[in-house]
């Protein structure tokens, strides 16, 4: 149930990939260096990253005649998928800025994923994060920094508030996250707080009052599914019973990445590892869009998991969370229309 995320170290090294020096090291400089080779895109909406894995890989497997596979890639690859935000306390503010100008450059709107609370995913599969919270407050605001008021959409910390609900960090927790709302929504952008999925936190009432103690109030709302695989329909009831317990009846966005055929339902683990974790047989889901999203209160279908991407080194030979697996991406990408 917990998401994963690429590390910035592992952002810059495929961004790293594009620049003039590709043998080079990943370094902040190279991040923005190759994303001021950004053009306009040919049609508005949200920002599709040119750099990303994906992209990246449809270019090597051209360059290898591969060329079915590659053109099954681009299902993933010519989407905009969220661009995720961990480590790098004094490069946070640059990475966010090369990629909201890239995304300016290109006429679309970013979607941002802070992804660095302390304690993160309770030392699971995506352990990590700042080592403090005074850590986290530099990061959050260095990272507001790099937004100059632009358009961005941000997911705050998945899964922080589920986990937080659960018993892991939970005062410190809250007070962190309405304070990073505030930090973020003073930078103009909006800003969705994570309340988990529909199959995690069943109390909704309990679940309500820990976002209302983040800050909900000043957010635009609060994302669900993120790198999960719970049916849209299934995400829009959950979301329309989480606002209906709250006075300000928040709206919500839904992470659609990967569930287009829906949870890996059965009892028990799969070749021991947990289903949530790079189940067998997924789809991907609806494209991401701010109409026709099912329900008024849905502003936005989101690909936030970046499809391709591990969820955790759950079995012997997967990557390790956020590692991008062409293997998976690729079995994704045939199986869905």
């Amino acid at each position: 149930m917990a998401a994963r995320a690429v590390t910035l170290a592992l952002a810059l090294t495929l961004l790293a990939s594009c620049s003039s020096d590709p043998s080079g090291p990943a370094t902040q400089t190279s991040a923005a260096a190759a994303y001021q080779n950004c053009r306009p895109a040919a049609a508005a909406g949200f920002f599709v990253d040119p750099n990303s894995a994906a992209v990246l890989q449809v270019q090597r497997w051209e360059g290898q005649q591969r060329a079915d596979d590659a053109a099954a890639l681009r299902k993933i690859a010519d989407r905009p998928v969220a661009t995720w935000t961990s480590d790098g306390v004094t490069t946070v503010g640059a990475y966010v800025d090369a990629i909201l100008s890239c995304a300016a450059t290109q006429h679309q709107v970013p979607v941002l994923v802070a992804y660095n609370i302390p304690h993160r995913d309770c030392g699971n599969f995506s352990s990590g994060g700042a080592g403090s919270p005074d850590e986290y407050k530099t990061w959050i605001r260095n990272f507001a920094a790099g937004i100059r008021k632009r358009q961005v959409t941000v997911i705050l910390e998945p899964d922080a508030v589920a986990h937080a609900v659960e018993g892991c960090e939970s005062e410190e927790r809250y007070a962190l996250l309405a304070d990073a709302v505030t930090v973020l929504k003073s930078a103009a952008a909006k800003v969705y707080v994570d309340a988990g999925n529909p199959r995690w936190i069943t109390d909704v009432r309990k679940l309500a009052d820990a976002l209302q103690r983040s800050g909900i109030a000043k957010a635009d709302g609060f994302s669900l599914n993120v790198a999960n695989f719970v049916t849209t329909a299934d995400n829009i009831a959950y979301g329309r019973q989480i606002s209906d317990a709250m006075p300000s009846k928040p709206h919500f966005v839904i992470d659609t990445s990967r569930n287009g055929a829906g949870p890996l339902d059965g009892p028990g683990d799969v070749d021991g590892g947990p289903r949530w974790c790079n189940p067998p047989g997924r789809l991907l889901g609806a494209p991401p869009t701010t109409t026709n999203t099912g329900d008024p209160r849905a502003d936005a279908l989101l690909w936030i998991k970046r499809p391709g991407e591990s969820d955790g080194a759950c079995r012997p030979g997967e990557p390790a969370a956020g590692q991008w697996w062409p293997e998976y991406a690729l079995d994704l990408a045939k199986r869905s229309t």
